[in-house]
């Protein structure tokens, strides 16, 4: 086996239980708009920090260069409200939970008090997957290193000629999902990886709140390009659909061995260097690195750095022993739980939603080409064909999504309603 593989299991193996307990992790990125229709007042975002210390009882666990508290967390559930990437993109990070209602509470209650201290000042929380108003936004990086060193990284874009890239490096600042973490077992990660995969072009068609009015792409969701034709996106392991389903672990992990290293910190200091994928990076006699004040520099490629190795895979199996599901926009917010509850019954599900992939119908009509069966989903305008193949692909998913959902318990069946009626079943 080679190094980095080596490198690779030790970090993404090294915490699936063989029959964990299920739990559920919810990631939501907001936009911060001002509600007039002009940019974000970034002062407002930063203020709002501030207040929510004593108005939640929360604790500051980040700050940036100024002082200002960029990450809070509530000690007892875990849960966490920063910016990501930019102030003008609030997160909230919840901790495990058993169902889904708990994670609700908990979010209503913040909104509650997010919501009326924002208007104040004409600004709300709106769910949206791209910022309305990116482009009269400040969109610098929050003043804290990591957030520095990606937005600088994916600057580099402009100077890669022979990559075709957008022109919006600044995407991260103003791009919003809606993400879940579902605890896996060594028996199963790799066939909910797989499962899940085939699914994208209908969670395209569910799921898609992010068309973009900065360029003429045919989609609603502009997030898929954001990612895919960045520096994120280079080497195309890194990012997006999985290019195949994996026969077995060793095929996972030489799979995983593509995708690509970009940072590495030294002495408290953080790089960034053009990507190298896992499988050659230690064989790279050395690195031109730039410092976040742009001071070039030569590293020599370490074993630690794989410790801060991630991709970006819409299906990411992460180092938590859970697969995290990131291809979904952020949603409307009358259905922000719609998203978990799907995925989530489709995972306790998961010997049923593996039989129906083998034999479904709309596999027979539109093919297997999962990578370009999300992007011809997530198109403006489906023709009658299109259209009536994945609604009723998306039918059988959420009758599978529901069924699991019963077999729960949990009476979490009720966050599928929107997609249903949306499919007027």
């Amino acid at each position: 086996m080679s190094p980095s593989i080596q490198l690779l299991k030790d970090r993404y193996l090294k915490n699936i239980k063989e029959n964990p307990d299920l739990y559920i992790g919810i990631e939501l990125e907001f936009p911060i708009v001002h509600t007039k229709g002009q940019p974000t007042d970034i002062e407002v975002s930063k203020d709002l920090l501030r207040f929510l210390v004593d108005a939640l009882s929360l604790e500051v666990e980040k700050v940036d260069q100024e002082g200002n508290p960029i990450q809070l967390v509530e000690p007892m559930s875990q849960d966490r409200i920063l910016f990501e990437v930019s102030y003008t993109t609030l997160e909230f990070a919840f901790g495990r939970a058993q169902n889904i209602q708990e994670v609700e509470g908990r979010f209503q209650a913040y909104m509650k008090v997010i919501q009326e201290k924002l208007g104040e000042k004409n600004h709300a929380i709106q769910g949206w997957g791209i910022h309305p108003n990116w482009n009269q936004n400040d969109n610098r990086p929050v003043a804290y290193p990591r957030y520095q060193m990606l937005m600088d990284y994916l600057s580099m874009g402009s100077h890669q000629e022979s990559a075709h890239l957008h022109d919006f490096p600044q995407y991260g600042a103003f791009i919003c999902g809606s993400q879940v973490q579902l605890d896996v077992s060594t028996d199963n990660y790799l066939r909910v990886i797989n499962a899940f995969t085939q699914i994208e072009a209908a969670k395209a068609y569910l799921f898609a709140n992010s068309e973009f009015s900065g360029a003429d792409w045919d989609t609603q969701i502009s997030r898929d390009i954001f990612w895919e034709d960045s520096m994120h996106g280079i080497y195309p392991e890194n990012v997006g659909v999985n290019a195949k389903l994996f026969q077995n672990e060793d095929d996972f992990f030489d799979y995983l061995d593509h995708s690509a290293i970009f940072t590495a910190e030294r002495d408290g200091e953080t790089y960034y260097f053009s990507p190298i994928q896992a499988r050659d990076y230690l064989a790279t006699d050395e690195i031109h690195a730039y410092t976040l004040n742009g001071k070039e520099t030569l590293l020599a490629p370490l074993e630690k750095d794989f410790q801060t190795h991630r991709s970006y895979q819409f299906q990411d199996l992460t180092t938590r022993g859970t697969v995290e599901f990131r291809s979904v926009c952020t949603q409307p917010l009358d259905r922000t739980f719609a998203s978990a509850a799907f995925h989530l019954g489709l995972l306790v599900n998961l010997d049923k939603l593996e039989a129906y992939l083998e034999t479904a119908p709309f596999f027979e009509s539109f093919g297997r080409d999962y990578k370009s069966l999300r992007r011809q989903f997530s198109k403006k305008h489906l023709t009658d064909e299109e259209t009536a193949g994945i609604v009723q692909f998306s039918k059988d998913l959420l009758a599978i999504a529901e069924q699991g959902l019963e077999r729960r318990g949990q009476r979490e069946m009720t966050y599928l309603e929107p997609l249903k009626e949306e499919l007027t079943l």
